[in-house]
């Protein structure tokens, strides 16, 4: 088969030259090549335009949904007594404050035989803490419910309940270890 077909192109070839290019032909042929290419080269900046423009929609939205969560968790984390009214953080800045001297007077009031009731205390201590913490969370998860806020009030008096049973505890046993230093010289 391959025979026949070169044997048909040997036959025909004298038909196929009839006539000849012009002479600027092959720069003619050249310069609409050049057009071409410099027209495919515009399609193709042309398209990655139109790639990059859902991209950049995509970046701009995954940018404001990462900022929305930022912002959305720094409210959770400042949601305590403070932010539900000026009269609440009145409230709070005097329950810390009477913590911190009740602590003191606890430290002050440290020593061999008390250390103990002063560690027991201070694990207590811990847990308020935690559950506090617990609250400021579920404060602004409820919205600033009354319940809420009432028990975040109840757990510092509880801080502060603890702190100053266990400031009498300490007393009692330095009464106890007076007296009983007293007993033991008049014998």
């Amino acid at each position: 088969m391959n025979n026949n077909i070169e044997d048909l192109f040997d036959r025909l070839k004298p038909d196929f030259d009839t006539e000849l290019p012009s002479e600027n032909h092959a720069k003619r042929f050249a310069q609409k090549l050049n057009v071409k290419h410099d027209t495919h080269t515009v399609n193709r900046s042309f398209s990655v335009k139109k790639i990059w423009k859902p991209l950049v929609g995509i970046a701009a939205t995954v940018a404001l949904i990462v900022t929305f969560f930022i912002t959305n968790n720094q409210e959770t984390i400042t949601n305590d007594l403070a932010s539900v009214s000026p009269e609440m953080a009145e409230t709070e800045s005097f329950f810390t404050s009477t913590i911190t001297v009740e602590l003191k007077k606890l430290n002050q009031a440290a020593d061999a035989d008390t250390q103990m009731l002063i560690k027991d205390v201070m694990i207590q201590m811990r847990k308020l803490e935690n559950d506090y913490e617990n609250l400021k969370s579920d404060l602004g998860q409820s919205g600033n419910d009354q319940r809420v806020i009432y028990a975040m009030i109840t757990n510092f008096q509880n801080r502060i309940d603890l702190l100053q049973n266990a400031l009498k505890q300490i007393e009692l046993v330095k009464q106890l270890k007076n007296v009983s230093n007293e007993n033991t010289h008049t014998i």
